[in-house]
């Protein structure tokens, strides 16, 4: 028969062969996890860069239209500037009104004060004096 010891030999060195494939296949299962974490990680920290990255132009973004928007608040804070139709007369359409008061003809206006045909003939009509029709006889 087998001699016991022999046998017994045979356990411990089953076992320690055991033992040292089993450390060899962690090793490498370990090895594999801790690169497949690195790839992980460093996927992980580029897509976080390019979200950081679209982020800072988000921010740009809401910065330039907060300026616009700004600028369009303060254009409708501020007055509008006179319009020529409120503005006072100049001296020169003052001189035409007082000369249209006074019964000047067209012609007049026109040579006078510069005025074309048309503003002598407005002139006539807001400031002139009033000519009565019903008087006239054909």
């Amino acid at each position: 028969m087998i001699n016991q010891p022999f046998v017994e030999l045979l356990f411990v060195a089953g076992r320690t062969l055991f033992l040292i494939v089993s450390f060899v296949l962690a090793a490498i299962t370990f090895t594999a996890w801790r690169r497949a974490t690195r790839a992980q990680t460093e996927q992980v920290l580029a897509q976080t860069n390019i979200v950081l990255q679209r982020l800072a132009e988000l921010e740009a973004r809401v910065d330039a239209t907060t300026v616009a928007i700004s600028h369009v608040g303060e254009r409708f804070d501020r007055p509008p500037p006179p319009t020529p139709a409120t503005a006072a007369p100049s001296p020169g359409y003052q001189l035409a009104i007082r000369l249209a008061k006074g019964g000047a003809g067209r012609e007049e206006l026109m040579a006078g004060c510069g005025l074309s045909l048309s503003e002598a003939e407005l002139l006539q009509r807001l400031h002139g004096p009033r000519v009565c029709k019903l008087n006239r006889l054909p």
